[in-house]
């Protein structure tokens, strides 16, 4: 397959009364046409600013994108003039956010608000357009969707309201969906649906995905890829098989030991994440999780490691990966 998606040494700043805020720091990955990639790790560490950098959607003043490249589709979209960014933006490019209420927009219906998109970057009439609102609304589960584009977003609830941010991202056949926590805001039923509706229009549309989340369940079942990151940083990436399997970093195997187990018989206490995520103002020297990591030594407090290929396939930023299978094991047997 070839790459869609290439972000390298993207850096995000946010400037302060306080200071600079280093919100995404020199993150490099990539993504192929039809990839799910999983995006994951705890609040602030720069999952969301990093979709709204490739976007070109961060608030400048207080924030800008300060260096390096976002290759979409052999283009750099950092080049790219305002007029260029609004013919990649919800045509080629789409993103679901992760609160729908606040996304859409209360005075306008719902058939307005898919149908404006669909004028814009496909040229279509406005009867046109109508039609193929109301096919978006069936192809997301909305029945009785003619009727229904009359409507205002308050007369749907949250699951619908998210299945109309899917339609609305659909809706130009885009090469790339950015899905910002789509399920936050859902009961875990509803979860599950919007997801296997995701994957399975993905899969139908030939669409790669992005999938930002915090919810490593979700990452397992969904996406190929798993991006860890850390205080505005990648510290792990690799196969979803390989992150739940074999993690090579002891953040990245702090987040599975906090999760809850259904195969298991014995009741195992969850192991949470002993202090706070650091002050993004002002980053520690040396690894930033260090002072949270239990196998952390002198080398990883003064020195900031970098990724390196720690398997096939398998990169981590972690100066002892080598030796953290023997090291959990002596935790674990203590």
């Amino acid at each position: 397959m070839a790459t869609l998606l290439e972000v390298s040494n993207l850096t995000t700043h946010f400037f302060t009364p306080d200071g600079v805020v280093k919100a995404v720091d020199g993150i490099t990955y990539e993504i192929e046409e039809g990839e799910v990639l999983g995006v994951v790790g705890e609040s602030g560490c720069g999952k969301s600013v990093h979709a709204l950098s490739i976007m070109r959607l961060v608030a400048n003043p207080p924030g800008r994108i300060v260096d390096g490249q976002i290759i979409f589709d052999g283009e750099d979209i950092l080049k790219m003039d305002d007029a260029e960014m609004r013919h990649i933006r919800g045509n080629r490019i789409a993103m679901v956010f992760q609160e729908p209420m606040t996304s859409l927009n209360p005075v306008l219906t719902i058939g307005r608000q898919l149908t404006e998109t669909l004028e814009l970057h496909q040229e279509m009439n406005k009867t046109q357009a109508r039609e193929r609102a109301a096919e978006l609304l069936q192809t997301v589960g909305i029945p009785d969707s003619v009727r229904r584009l009359n409507d205002y977003p308050h007369q749907f609830s949250g699951g619908m309201r998210q299945r109309v941010m899917i339609a609305m991202a659909l809706s130009c056949n885009p090469r790339l969906i950015i899905a910002d926590e789509p399920t936050t805001a859902l009961d875990v039923t509803i979860q599950a649906q919007i997801l296997e509706l995701m994957r399975d229009l993905s899969t139908e549309f030939g669409t790669a995905m992005i999938v930002i989340t915090h919810n490593l369940g979700v990452v397992a079942r969904y996406a190929t890829r798993v991006v860890v990151m850390y205080a505005g940083k990648i510290i792990e990436i690799g196969s979803s098989e390989d992150i739940y399997h074999d993690a090579k970093h002891p953040y990245t195997i702090a987040l599975l030991n906090s999760v809850p187990r259904l195969d298991t018989v014995e009741r195992v206490r969850l192991d949470a994440i002993e202090g706070l995520p650091p002050d993004l103002v002002d980053l520690p020297v040396g690894c930033s999780f260090a002072p949270r990591c239990k196998f952390a030594n002198e080398k990883c407090l003064q020195e900031d490691p970098v990724l390196e290929e720690a398997a096939p396939n398998h990169t981590t930023a972690c100066w002892r990966h080598s030796e953290l299978a023997e090291l959990t094991a002596q935790t674990a047997a203590n």
